[in-house]
């Protein structure tokens, strides 16, 4: 993983990012989670409101039924008061006859119920199957997550081979070190005096505290590496959860904002702060919103732009145009919903095209590709528009415009996310090696210093033993010749000590049993 240099990645770090985005949305049909769990929540909220308005209806019915008996009784009332005040109260007849009239109407208002009550029943029963079709496409989705986990368990376990293999070398160095240190000592350790000792202590100190500090610095790598494994495992898991949370939210917001596009707009810039922060990006470090740009056209101002290594930007801009779109989902007439579908891809053109047109990409001190951001809030309101119209995708990259969803935003985004933290071990690994370049140094300085000690030494040794040869061998040797003041009459307080006179006479010895055998 360290293999690649800082350019090497940042080579590579918008082409995947732009590969991870395409293949989200050309693979749109294939990983249809995020469709799905919309159209399921749709059902659902379809399914409470139809049954809201049955219970209305049940309600609206018995009112009409009980309207309907009074009516009844009012009328056999009436008609028994005709019989008996006709000849008095002409004008009786003619509310008999509009009373007949409200009875028929509400006769009429409740056939229309009872076929309304039928329609809906049919309906639920529709929205039952397609139900059912969704809890397959979620077992699917299911197989598809656990695939995916077993991949992040292998990545895993080839990580955990790498820290072994980590922690191996580095035994494995301390030993080396251990050995070399043992071996030096016991090389020189037996002709060094109490100063000398001290005096190589005091180098070895340095060595040893930069020993210690590679150690430690080797210790801290795989710290990090096992905590940020962990966090990328637990990303995975979260993934799923944040897109399932995000889709449902935009859901629920939607009914909410009809028909008021300032509104939508800012829900749009609120969804899309979200899913960056949700994604472990944060504010004022790894990214910034509604940042403005004086331009000779004017003023310019994306809704947020996202810092990459090697002080690149990715600029992204939130997009929402739910009206046509909220017709569609709503409308019960089939020519209803292809014209408000129709209007829906319009709107969704005219959104990429305005985009384009502001050049984000080209604003003053932006080191950013030529692809800017459209983020679309509502997965299922893009799903739609791409397969009534296949060739929008296209005709959007063409004008350098990428068209991403909160969960191929979050994606591109954990990408990103992942970029920076290979940039900071990028910069652990360089500090790494550049402190055992200095180890290495302080060990080449130390093995010259410990020859030089060593050649001194020697040298010592051999001015030692021709010092000692000059007082022991030789018949004039100076042990001899200061015994020999004794004999003369000269007075010492202390004599010679033993063993050096001991060595004298043994020198002299061997001396006369040479010229002897010559």
């Amino acid at each position: 993983m360290f293999g690649l240099s800082l350019q090497e990645i940042s080579q590579y770090v918008v082409p995947l990012l732009l590969a991870s985005v395409l293949c989200a949305a050309a693979l749109q049909q294939f990983l249809r989670n995020s469709r799905l769990q919309q159209q399921l929540l749709e059902s659902q909220t379809e399914l409470a409101l139809v049954q809201e308005q049955l219970h209305e209806q049940d309600i609206d019915v018995q009112v009409l039924s009980s309207q309907q008996q009074q009516l009844q009784l009012q009328l056999q009332q009436r008609e028994a008061d005709y019989q008996q005040l006709k000849s008095e109260h002409g004008g009786l007849q003619e509310q008999l006859v509009q009373g007949r009239g409200v009875a028929d109407a509400a006769r009429a208002a409740y056939r229309e119920i009872k076929e309304q009550q039928l329609l809906r029943d049919k309906s639920i029963a529709e929205q039952q199957r397609a139900y059912s079709e969704l809890q397959k496409d979620h077992q699917q989705l299911q197989q598809d997550y656990s695939a995916l986990s077993g991949l992040s368990a292998q990545k895993e376990q080839h990580l955990l081979e790498q820290q072994q293999l980590l922690k191996d070398s580095r035994e494995q160095l301390k030993l080396e070190f251990e050995q070399l240190a043992t071996q030096i000592f016991e090389a020189r350790g037996q002709s060094l005096t109490q100063s000398s000792q001290q005096s190589l202590e005091a180098m070895l100190r340095p060595f040893r505290e930069q020993i210690d500090g590679f150690r430690r610095k080797v210790e801290d790598i795989h710290h990090k590496d096992a905590q940020q494994q962990a966090s990328l495992q637990q990303q995975l898991l979260q993934l799923k959860e944040l897109n399932q949370q995000v889709t449902r939210e935009a859901h629920e917001l939607s009914t909410a904002l009809r028909g008021q596009q300032k509104t939508q707009g800012n829900w749009g810039e609120l969804i899309l702060e979200n899913v960056l922060e949700r994604a472990g990006l944060q504010q004022g470090k790894d990214f910034a919103r509604e940042v403005s740009f004086t331009t000779s056209e004017g003023r310019k101002r994306p809704d947020a732009i996202v810092y990459l290594p090697q002080n690149k930007h990715l600029v992204i801009d939130a997009k929402v145009s739910l009206n046509a779109y909220l017709r569609y989902v709503n409308a019960e007439d089939e020519s209803l919903r292809a014209q408000a579908l129709s209007e829906h891809i319009s709107a969704f053109s005219a959104r990429v095209s305005e985009l384009a047109e502001r050049d984000y990409a080209a604003l003053p001190g932006l080191n950013a590709p030529d692809m800017v951001f459209m983020f679309v809030p509502i997965e299922s309101a893009f799903a739609d528009a791409m397969r009534a119209d296949e060739g929008l995708l296209y005709k959007a990259i063409e004008k350098n415009i990428l068209i991403a969803t909160p969960s191929t935003l979050l994606a591109s985004l954990t990408i990103v996310r992942q970029l920076w933290r290979f940039e900071e071990q990028s910069q652990s690994t360089a500090e790494l090696a550049e402190r055992a370049s200095k180890v290495y140094d302080k060990l080449r300085i130390f093995l010259g210093s410990m020859d030089a000690i060593g050649n001194s030494l020697e040298r010592a040794q051999d001015a030692y033993r021709k010092a000692c040869d000059q007082l022991v061998n030789g018949r004039g040797n100076l042990i001899k010749q200061a015994s020999d003041f004794q004999q003369l009459g000269v007075a010492v307080k202390t004599e010679i000590a033993e063993q050096w006179q001991d060595r004298a006479r043994l020198e002299l010895t061997q001396s006369a049993d040479s010229s002897a055998a010559d």
